[in-house]
């Protein structure tokens, strides 16, 4: 398996090339700013670039999402549930992408946003277990994904939970590619290390070692981060960038 990771400073963010590289197929996830990076780095490794997939609409920054699709002529991918106007290619829950040797299995993990997803990857040269999880900005490395919807943050905290419940439920090997990073507007916190595993983080994460929903939605309700600067105009240009 290939995986390079990309990571930005303005907007603060981590974007993830990766895929097989004997069958010279790849995916990449989470890409900000100039499409060229991910192209030329999929060049460098081999990969022809199969999907695009943001883990959620962003409210942070502006996605590259559709762009890189269509310039490495990919499927974007969000989840089935997305509210997003125009063509991507909707994934459900336990749905798996083959990348060659590598399966990407869905998992849904509403609570950051509705529509959050988080990629579970399997090498199988290497193992049938799987090696890694892209978390976007569920699980990070020091903490988990505030509410974006303040609105209903109660009700999202209760359904990241259970979100996280079932990340808890995976291996303590496994590997935590998150999407964002100390700096981040998405989480408290946050490390600048931009790797960790289940275990460490269940270990050492405030957020992620809590195991009472009750605890969790009040420890996530106090002192809840603002929203992003634009938060609602990227969230917005995101969802609706696939009319263009």
């Amino acid at each position: 398996m290939i995986l390079r990771q990309f990571l930005h400073s303005d907007p603060v963010g981590v974007s993830y090339l990766f895929g097989c590289g004997g069958k010279a197929v790849g995916a990449v996830v989470d890409p900000i700013g100039d499409v060229g990076r991910y192209l030329d780095a999929a060049h460098e490794t081999g990969l022809r670039i199969r999907h695009v997939v943001d883990t959620h609409i962003h409210a942070d920054h502006l996605s590259s999402g559709q762009a890189l699709a269509e310039a490495a002529g990919a499927d974007y991918v969000l989840f089935a549930g997305a509210r997003a106007s125009g063509a991507f290619r909707g994934v459900r829950d336990g749905e798996v992408l083959e990348l060659g040797n590598v399966s990407v299995e869905v998992v849904h993990t509403p609570g950051h946003t509705p529509e959050h997803i988080c990629l579970l990857v399997t090498d199988r040269t290497r193992s049938k277990e799987p090696w890694l999880a892209f978390t976007g900005h569920t699980l990070m490395v020091g903490d988990v994904g505030r509410t974006e919807l303040a609105s209903a943050a109660e009700q999202g905290a209760r359904e990241l939970f259970r979100g996280l419940m079932r990340l808890k439920a995976l291996p303590d090997y496994l590997e935590v590619l998150p999407g964002a990073l100390a700096g981040s507007v998405c989480g408290r916190g946050l490390s600048g290390n931009p790797v960790s595993t289940i275990g460490f983080e269940r270990r050492n994460n405030a957020a992620f070692r809590i195991d009472d929903e009750d605890a969790f939605i009040a420890f996530m309700l106090k002192d809840i981060p603002p929203p992003p600067p634009r938060a609602a105009e990227f969230r917005a240009a995101n969802a609706g960038a696939l009319a263009a």
